[in-house]
């Protein structure tokens, strides 16, 4: 007889909640309902698309409910019904009501990614990355009506590699997130975890803007650094080049001195000067088109080294 356990209801949305849904599924959970967002469009075309836990969910013959809002009625009264013991929320994307958080027994866990206190909010990946962190890590805490303010169950830390950008930094901490989670769930049940009140400095990571992307060449080669590797790949850093618009994919920041923004190579590779160092560019992507190498969009255009700027 399989080792069937106790009802879950699961809120996610976006790639770095599949893990834990994935996680759960494995682990034998009795998943009750997934919860994740409405369908929207997405892209040039405006196509409509599924969430990928939504898509994930359908795959493993899951009940899936896209509320458009989270306070409705029905949908609460659905969750009652289904007597849930825990909640699992992992970027779903709003903030549950305090309706919501008094149904599961034992409570509504989310994961997040960070260590709390620091960087709650919707972006912690992005700006631990931009604000040029070390360690960062995931937390499983039970929520309160606060934004990320609930106690904590369990953290682990995880070092930030050099080479890391929010893409590859939310791959890493989805998997480690999704085995805290099922950690959390069976030290829950067995009584092994005390919730752990919030402690220490406090910051947050507000949802990025387009406008967060764009390149102050003031600025040094090693904040403009982070800052590439932390808004990709959305909402990807930018600069100008003779009014056409650049989004810069990769870099590295060398200790060459240059004005801010002057281009001093432009030959077999693409040097920009800053406000203190300068910035090798490794990938780029001209508007309209494909990334390339720093030589591949150096070789289609006219660049004169000690003269031309970036903006």
């Amino acid at each position: 007889m399989s080792d069937i356990k106790k009802g879950i209801v699961f809120f996610g949305t976006p790639t770095f909640a599949v893990p834990t849904l994935k996680s759960l599924i494995a682990n034998n959970e009795n998943i009750l309902l997934v919860i994740t967002q409405p369908d929207k469009p997405k892209g040039r075309g405006k196509n409509v698309q599924s969430p990928p836990i939504k898509e994930i969910a359908i795959e493993k013959g899951l009940k899936v409910v896209q509320p458009e809002k989270i306070k409705d009625e029905k949908f609460i009264e659905t969750l009652k019904k289904l007597n849930p013991e825990i909640a699992i929320v992992v970027a779903y994307g709003k903030i549950l009501p305090k309706e919501i958080l008094g149904i599961p027994i034992l409570g509504c866990i989310n994961l997040h990614a960070s260590l709390l206190p620091k960087y709650r909010g919707a972006a912690p990946i992005q700006w631990a990355l931009i604000k040029g962190e070390k360690i960062t890590g995931v937390t499983t805490m039970l929520i309160d009506e606060g934004l990320d303010t609930g106690p904590i169950l369990l953290q682990k830390e995880v070092p930030i590699d050099d080479d890391d950008n929010a893409q590859s930094l939310s791959e890493k901490l989805a998997l480690i997130g999704a085995d805290l989670v099922i950690e959390t769930i069976d030290k829950l049940r067995r009584g092994l975890i005390t919730p752990i009140p919030q402690t220490g400095q406090i910051s947050y990571a507000p949802l990025l803007k387009k406008e967060d992307g764009k390149i102050d060449w003031k600025k040094s080669a090693i904040e403009i650094f982070n800052l590439i590797r932390g808004t990709y790949p959305w909402p990807c850093a930018y600069c100008y080049f003779k009014n056409e618009r650049l989004k810069i994919i990769k870099a590295q920041p060398i200790d060459e001195e240059a004005p801010a923004g002057l281009i001093i190579k432009a030959k077999d590779e693409l040097i920009i000067g800053t406000g203190s160092g300068s910035i090798k560019i490794l990938l780029i992507q001209p508007e309209g088109k494909k990334i390339m190498t720093a030589k591949e969009f150096i070789c289609g255009r006219k660049i004169n080294e000690g003269l031309d700027y970036f903006s």
